[in-house]
């Protein structure tokens, strides 16, 4: 299979987009919510912990058939959302996913009333599957609306945030670049051009990096416009739920709390001293004075050549896995029989890359563009992290306790870039091939690490601003984005005057309900490196306790899945933990150099 021919296979799922199965499916579900509505409206307030483990068993069964719907008609609108039919099945399940939460919002709400009016069933015998889910749900409880005003969130954001997300999404997706490519001028789909950025020539890369973000600014007002109502909106829904700050509500997702984030965006700002540093020698390596904004990522010139097919990103990130252990390589080896992954870079196709569950099939879906570069086998590898998470929790948890905070979502496959790199610095046949190496993995984890502080950093500055009566227009926004930037990079980088539009292409900003997406890539990432260093202290032996931990799903804490690895996350000096991981493959690097 060549990745020009290489789609997913969506036939686990349904026969195709025109199936019958599909409306069988959907009567199915709707038939299925009314019959949960029926039996439970009402009365789970009054059920006891028996009633209640069979309420919590009939909602998992709802969830489970209608989330075959769900995913296939996203995935099939993530593919190619210039596709009529794919356009029409997502409109309507989104519809359908409207009408059926507000349908269903009772459930949440009384589940809610049921544990703060009877806290000693978080701790029931009966429930102990539930445990974690149930303390999850109480601290929640007084954040909730009452049920009118749910079903009133529901409807607004339908045609509110939710169309501001869509907007940005085809805006990236429907435009064409003009880039100049090894100085032949070619017109490309955003996927194409933004596989340019890592190109090895220098003068490709201003092109692209120019014509991607000279483009976005200048509908930089339409996008501020979309940026100024999500986060205007976000302040009127935190203040009627009562959230002390816009970033509460992201910290329950998430599973953690305030001070422990506080501690990790305390601890990664004093180690941007670390980053900037890898990024003065990485222009020494460059031959250049200071490295600019389009060679953050790019690779080092004069390296040979690495460029890979679909199928050797395949061995490569097999043998990785199954260095681990040979039975961790299960899922990755289930993920390409299956033809679960979509590789193949195209118009239309959403931008980036993502792993989607699939709990009834006890996979996951992928989705990426992948153009040959040694960062798209890294990509690739990171998104099959998160399938192998899917596959060891889908078999060990009940639905509703694979609502993983995206904290602990991240792990297995941060954990997966790293035995990707073990495995390849150990076969690099030249000091050239190891310096490409670390100075990917230093690309990669100085962007997850540093770079997505920023990204937080500038979010807060958004509220803040909002707070204090400012109009966040697109300058102003602008000015919000570089400010924070800076912060990371210091005098260590010059940037392109167009790149003042970057926040515009970060779909996580649009995301209808979900503030603050970033942090929880950076706990991951320093998490996953102190993670690392006690298996490789550890051996062998920790092999079944990180099998633990992904099987967990979200029946355990953040805080109680470091102590499954004897890590203490709530510890203020832990993260510096992560930098000094990071620093030791700086020192590896000087030593080659």
């Amino acid at each position: 299979m060549t990745t020009q021919q290489a789609t997913w296979n969506l036939t686990g799922l349904f026969p195709n987009i025109t199936s019958p199965q599909i409306e069988q499916a959907i009567d199915k579900a709707t038939a299925t919510a009314n019959e949960f509505e029926n039996n439970y409206r009402g009365k789970i307030i009054n059920l006891s912990p028996e009633g209640l483990l069979q309420c919590l068993r009939d909602f998992e069964a709802f969830e489970a058939k209608y989330g075959d719907i769900s995913l296939y008609a996203s995935l099939n609108f993530a593919a190619d959302m210039t596709q009529p039919a794919a356009q029409q099945l997502h409109d309507r399940v989104d519809k359908l996913d409207a009408k059926i939460g507000k349908q269903l919002a009772f459930y949440s709400l009384e589940l809610g009333q049921l544990v703060k009016a009877k806290p000693e069933y978080i701790d029931s015998p009966t429930l102990a599957n539930y445990r974690h889910m149930l303390q999850r749900v109480h601290r929640r409880v007084e954040h909730q609306l009452s049920e009118v005003e749910e079903q009133l969130i529901i409807e607004k954001d339908q045609f509110g945030v939710n169309a501001w997300e869509e907007l940005q999404s085809k805006w990236l997706n429907t435009r064409m670049f003009e880039v100049s490519v090894l100085g032949e001028k070619k017109t490309l789909s955003y996927g194409e051009a933004n596989g340019l950025l890592p190109h090895p020539d220098r003068a490709t890369r201003e092109s692209a990096n120019r014509s991607i973000y000279g483009l976005l600014g200048r509908d930089g007002e339409v996008f501020s416009a979309a940026l100024r109502a999500i986060c205007n909106d976000w302040v009127t829904v935190s203040k009627r739920r009562k959230y002390t700050s816009p970033m509460e509500s992201s910290l329950i997702s998430n599973d953690t709390e305030q001070a422990i984030i506080e501690n990790l965006l305390e601890t990664v700002e004093v180690g941007a001293a670390s980053y900037r540093r890898y990024l003065k020698l990485k222009a020494k390596l460059m031959d250049l004075p200071v490295l600019g904004n389009h060679d953050i990522i790019a690779p080092l010139p004069n390296m040979p050549e690495l460029n890979y097919t679909f199928e050797q990103a395949q061995t490569f990130i097999t043998q990785a896995y199954k260095h681990f252990s040979p039975t961790y390589a299960d899922a990755v080896k289930d993920m390409f029989a299956k033809q679960h992954i979509d590789p193949t870079p195209r118009f239309g196709k959403r931008n980036g890359a993502f792993c989607a569950s699939h709990y009834n099939g006890k996979s996951a879906y992928i989705l990426q563009s992948f153009n040959g570069t040694l960062s798209d086998v890294f990509t690739l590898t990171h998104e099959l992290g998160h399938a192998t998470h899917d596959y060891y929790m889908s078999r060990n948890q009940t639905r509703l306790n694979t609502s993983v905070p995206s904290a602990v979502a991240e792990t297995a496959s941060i954990f997966g870039e790293l035995l990707l790199t073990d495995l390849m610095l150990s076969g690099a046949k030249s000091d050239e091939e190891r310096k490409a190496l670390l100075c990917l993995v230093l690309d990669e984890a100085g962007m997850t690490a540093f770079q997505v502080t920023a990204r937080v950093w500038f979010e807060q500055a958004l509220y803040r601003s909002i707070e204090n009566g400012e109009y966040l227009d697109y300058k102003t926004i602008c000015s919000h984005w570089t400010k924070s930037r800076d912060r990371i990079f210091g005098d260590a980088v010059t940037w392109f005057p167009e790149m003042e539009a970057e926040w515009t292409m970060k779909p996580h900003y649009y995301m209808a309900n979900y503030r603050f997406y970033n942090y929880p890539y950076v706990y991951a990432q320093m998490f996953v490196y102190s993670l690392y260093e006690r298996y490789l202290k550890e051996g062998k032996a920790f092999v079944p306790k990180f099998v633990e931990l992904l099987s967990a799903g979200s029946s355990r804490s953040p805080l109680e899945l470091g102590a499954t690895v004897g890590l203490d996350v709530a510890d203020p000096g832990f993260w510096s933990g992560g930098v000094a991981v990071f620093e030791r493959f700086i020192s590896e690097l000087e030593k080659i150099m």
